[in-house]
């Protein structure tokens, strides 16, 4: 299966400016965080970014931060646990008036479900392992985007995707994404990802 703009969310877990320094490769990960943030949003994904405990940890980097629609502070390691699955999933709302008066088309929601998420951050063995298998376990798809995803350590990043490959996410990178969401180099957006790919 590829992945659907359309049908996409991005979310972006504690890219932390006091947390960032410690972690393996962060430059290179902060990177693919913000270019992955910069396709979400000239195809129009959703973009939620996550902060751990932001008065120890700090705010996400400001590149990062700029390009969430929100930003949940959390104390739990999963976002889910603090609400992160009402915002991919909003709760759908009690049509007005009389129901059965409506025609079907208006009895359903207008707006399509967005189920594939597509998601990176630090710790990978920590927050973002935590808040990825409670959104599997919540039947979202989850792709994870390995480029964009790292740990103090290496062993624990790799012990990060291993589970979450056994546990069902798609393990992916930025440019995969990128040429997913595109599908077509006619893609009308294509020459502006492209020069945010090289």
């Amino acid at each position: 299966m590829l992945l659907d703009a359309t049908e996409s969310q991005l979310v972006l877990v504690d890219y932390q400016a006091r947390l960032m320094p410690a972690i393996f490769d962060h430059a290179a990960v902060l990177a693919n965080a913000v270019r992955l943030g910069q396709l979400a949003r000239l195809m129009g994904v959703p973009v939620w970014g996550t902060e751990q405990n932001p008065s120890k940890l700090g705010e996400n980097a400001p590149a990062v931060r700029a390009l969430c629609d929100q930003t949940l502070a959390k104390m739990h390691f999963s976002a889910v646990e603090e609400g992160l699955g009402e915002w991919l999933r909003p709760p759908v709302k009690a049509p007005q008036g009389n129901a059965r008066s409506l025609p079907k088309h208006l009895q359903k929601s207008a707006e399509p479900e967005r189920s594939m998420i597509v998601i990176g951050g630090c710790e990978a063995h920590v927050c973002l392992l935590q808040t990825a298998l409670d959104l599997l376990e919540d039947e979202f798809d989850v792709w994870v985007v390995t480029d964009a995803c790292s740990s103090r350590t290496e062993r624990n990043r790799d012990a990060a995707f291993d589970r979450l490959a056994g546990a069902g996410a798609e393990l992916v990178t930025t440019e995969m994404v990128a040429f997913e969401w595109l599908r077509t180099a006619e893609h009308p957006d294509f020459k502006a990802a492209q020069a945010l790919i090289k």
